[in-house]
């Protein structure tokens, strides 16, 4: 039996390559030992059968963003908590944007587009520079979408003194158009708003907020995404 060796130790042995390239093939995902994909170049091997994808290549690799559906009591901004949730036994089913999930995909992601406080839904983390700045940086022109909860039955006229309240308000404060969907629930639309414009609002005309859920930013919507499961925003999808 062979000592045990780094794993871009034997793919250079194996596959006449550099020990950079070596590198860059494995954390890119397309080395597999025994048939297992295997991201860590100090990974120790021996006799295992190791194989290169017929499909690797050097490229580096591409930055991603991931969409999560965020469950009550976990802060949207706190990375540890946020990182019990973004593993791979979280990984929605339904995922058909075509990415190859790597573990590199799952850290140092940064966290785009808050919440309205106090809500859970539709979180958007990413690497990618470009997604980040159409969200953090050009968030006034982002449309969002919320179902609201109430804790009793709310009559058309709060309804109507709602939207009164949010087209006379302050420019500062945003674009809001609410609409009924149930008794007790209602969909709420809103451009640029703070972080607490929705909850404001609603206690002006006496609504007492039990639930708030976001479900769509832009034009991505949380279709089919389980609470506390993510999945990869496809790169043909923009906001």
């Amino acid at each position: 039996m062979r000592e045990p060796i780094r794993l871009d130790k034997r793919v250079v042995e194996l596959f006449d390559c550099s020990r950079g390239d070596a590198v860059k093939y494995i954390q890119g995902g397309w080395v597999r030992v025994e048939g297992e994909m295997v991201e860590l170049p100090q990974f120790k091997v021996q006799d295992q059968t190791i194989e290169l994808d017929e499909d690797a290549t050097l490229e580096p690799i591409a930055p991603v963003t991931l969409l999560l559906n965020l469950v009550e009591g976990l802060e949207p901004d706190d990375s540890t908590e946020i990182q019990q949730l973004i593993t791979p036994e979280n990984h929605c089913a339904e995922d058909y944007s075509g990415v190859r999930m790597l573990n590199n995909h799952l850290f140092n992601l940064k966290p785009a587009s808050p919440l309205q406080s106090g809500a859970t839904g539709l979180m958007v983390y990413s690497k990618d520079y470009k997604v980040l700045r159409v969200l953090v940086e050009n968030n006034k022109k982002k449309e969002e979408e919320y179902i609201v909860e109430f804790s009793d039955e709310f009559t058309p006229e709060a309804l109507e003194q709602l939207n009164e309240l949010a087209y006379n308000s302050d420019e500062a404060e945003g674009k809001l158009k609410a609409s009924r969907q149930s008794e007790t629930r209602m969909r709420v639309v809103i451009e640029f708003a703070h972080p607490a414009q929705i909850e404001t609002l609603c206690k002006r005309v006496g609504l007492n907020i039990v639930a708030m859920k976001r479900i769509r930013i832009g034009r991505v919507a949380m279709k089919n995404l389980p609470p506390g499961e993510w999945r990869y925003l496809s790169r043909k999808t923009f906001f």
